[in-house]
């Protein structure tokens, strides 16, 4: 048996081109452009980095972007004014603010102040309500592509018993609801879970989203599943540029022989969670323009 590789490139460029056509219709039809607002606090270097990336998407397809960085030592009360004021922006239709925020600022409450219509990260509680009710008004970026991906490569998951390992707010709990929405029989697993490998093997679909690399080995998969790898994680590696490359929560070479399919890392979901995000953009200002 051979493995698909799912590499999210075509996907990604499919829907930067999409994306693309949107903007110019939206500017041909309703005389302006999408703009996303990105509020970075501190000078994390991944942070810096995400964000690069996302205002360089933006440009790639046409969305306006406006660029927040802020010291580490901005307060909570601070913070929170900006985000209100860019709620009060009819020019800004989608706000982001870039996670993990420093530690002395709760995050929850930041994004408790986003407006639900500009939430392009689907965090806010009563866009996480509408999601886990089965009607959402954004797709959550990560869980998104992931289903964009399967969707991409003929996986159904429709009737297919689907394990996700990993329980975060961002990736796990979220994509559990897309996929109980597609008709999936869905069970996340954690770090209590009893006898992981044996629930994981169950799977027809599995999802690593534990941020431990190479967690998941061939003792986790069934012949013939479908392995979705959410990990990024930065190791030491004298041969790459910087001392460090990425690897995923998949060992990726053990798990070649024996799925049906394996997305890489770096080369698969990541890019499509930037994708989705423009997608959402162009949702909130359709949602705030019409």
């Amino acid at each position: 048996m051979t493995a698909i590789v799912m590499e999210s490139k075509p996907l990604k460029e499919a829907m930067w081109a999409e994306a693309s056509a949107m903007v110019e219709d939206r500017l041909k039809s309703r005389g302006g452009r999408p703009c996303l607002a990105v509020v970075l606090v501190g000078d994390d270097p991944a942070s810096a980095t995400y964000v690069k990336n996302k205002h360089a998407a933006c440009r790639k397809v046409g969305i306006d972007t406006r660029d927040f960085h802020l010291p580490a030592e901005t307060s909570q009360a601070d913070l929170i004014a900006l985000v209100n004021g860019l709620n009060g922006e009819s020019a800004v239709n989608g706000i982001l603010v870039q996670l993990p925020l420093p530690k002395h600022i709760d995050a929850r409450a930041v994004i408790g102040c986003v407006s639900p219509v500009k939430d392009v990260d689907c965090l806010h509680p009563e866009n996480v309500g509408l999601l886990f009710l089965g009607t959402p008004r954004f797709e959550p970026c990560t869980p998104g592509g992931i289903m964009r991906l399967l969707a991409f490569y003929g996986f159904s998951v429709e009737g297919k018993r689907v394990v996700i390992i990993g329980r975060s707010n961002i990736v796990g709990k979220p994509l559990s609801a897309l996929m109980l929405r597609a008709h999936a029989t869905v069970t996340l697993c954690h770090s209590r879970t009893r006898d992981l490998p044996s629930v994981a093997r169950e799977a027809d679909i599995l999802i690593a989203a534990i941020g431990k690399p190479h967690f998941v080995t061939a003792d986790y998969i069934h012949d013939g599943a479908v392995v979705v790898d959410v990990g990024v994680n930065q190791v030491p590696d004298a041969s790459a540029k910087g001392g460090k490359r990425l690897i995923g929560d998949v060992d990726f070479d053990a798990a070649l022989p024996k799925a049906a399919a394996i997305s890489p890392v770096p080369g698969g979901v990541g890019p499509l969670t930037i994708a989705s995000l423009l997608m959402n953009t162009l949702r909130a200002f359709d949602l705030q323009t019409a």
